[in-house]
């Protein structure tokens, strides 16, 4: 359930700021426990890189492009999934990467999958955290609204420069062997162009291809894919070609990568338009699950810098973080509201 807050000051048990997967899937499983829960998320809609986009007719993904399945539970879940209609299996690879695994989709779209995952949810939506803060044995997190919302445990699941900030926003320093290692993950940037085609694009079945060099990290055929009516296609640049051009003008850069593409192209451009993924993908992932930054009041960050890069690892990092949670801060205390 997507829904606004009103008062001043929300207090909860345990608060998840980023409605991505890590956060969504350790919000649902707190949920389970019975744990008040409360998420957080500075964007319009939920799902982070589970990121969907509509031009016109045109339905595009253009952040994360399909689920893998490896570890026992996540296959179990995306088993779920499959059967009440919220994924289905796109292709088992791609040409000669072609490895037998499925290539799993959103039946809609992948943010439908982030749709399904909050549905029975409260999420607050557009309110960005600017600081956490550590009062009373309790975290504060204060929107850039000026909203408060207190709980007995926070999970940060954004990119981890992005929680790091937030910590030293509101004055809580971590150990100098803890900072030192989560400084040091960095993450990948991605321009991603989205582009409206007036016919059928060139991609091979099943409409997926990782160029093998070039400023072209992955084209995708969202028609062959199963997810758009029309014909349209989702370029993801190259680390190096989007660290290049990140400052420069998106239509600009856009074109480009659009000329790069050309020969998977085979139809005229109608439109497009171009996103940037700051945080791509991390370029190393963390030995730990999620980390425990304090046990009480209990704060554990998670997310794909953690568990793996991937949907999966987000998952699989949400959840470790969700079982921290009840672990270290075992009570539950109903959620009540205050400053009515």
């Amino acid at each position: 359930m997507i829904s606004g807050m009103k008062t001043s000051e929300d207090k909860t048990d345990v608060l998840i700021i980023g409605a991505g997967m890590a956060g969504l899937t350790a919000a649902a499983e707190l949920k389970r426990a019975g744990r008040s829960v409360r998420v957080l998320d500075k964007g319009r809609g939920v799902g982070g890189r589970l990121a969907s986009r509509r031009i016109g007719e045109a339905s595009f993904d253009h952040g994360a492009q399909f689920i893998t399945t490896r570890d026992a539970r996540f296959v179990s879940t995306v088993e779920g999934w499959r059967e009440t209609g919220v994924v289905e299996e796109w292709c088992r690879g791609f040409t000669e990467h072609a490895d037998g695994h499925p290539r799993w989709r959103g039946k809609l779209s992948m943010n439908s999958v982030a749709k399904h995952l909050s549905h029975p949810l409260e999420v607050g939506l557009e309110k960005q955290v600017v600081s956490l803060h550590c009062l009373q044995n309790r975290w504060r997190a204060n929107t850039n609204t000026g909203e408060f919302y207190s709980a007995s445990a926070v999970v940060l699941t954004p990119p981890v420069p992005q929680s790091l900030a937030l910590m030293e926003a509101g004055g809580f320093l971590l150990p100098p062997e803890m900072h030192t290692r989560l400084a040091a993950i960095d993450y990948e940037r991605c321009l991603a162009v989205m582009a409206v085609l007036d016919g059928p694009s060139l991609l091979p079945l099943p409409g997926g291809l990782a160029p093998a060099a070039g400023p072209i990290a992955w084209i995708a055929d969202n028609q062959m894919k199963g997810i758009s009516s029309v014909p349209a296609v989702t370029i993801h640049a190259t680390h190096a070609f989007s660290l290049e051009h990140w400052d420069e003008d998106r239509q600009a850069s856009g074109r480009l990568l659009l000329s790069a593409a050309a020969e998977w192209l085979g139809a005229s451009i109608k439109t497009f338009q171009v996103h940037g993924w700051r945080y791509s993908k991390p370029m190393r992932v963390h030995e730990q699950a999620c980390v425990v930054v304090s046990q009480s009041p209990t704060l554990v960050l998670a997310g794909d810098a953690f568990a793996g890069s991937k949907v999966e690892g987000a998952a699989l990092s949400g959840w470790a973080a969700a079982e921290a949670v009840s672990r270290l801060n075992p009570f539950h205390t109903a959620g009540t509201k205050a400053g009515n």
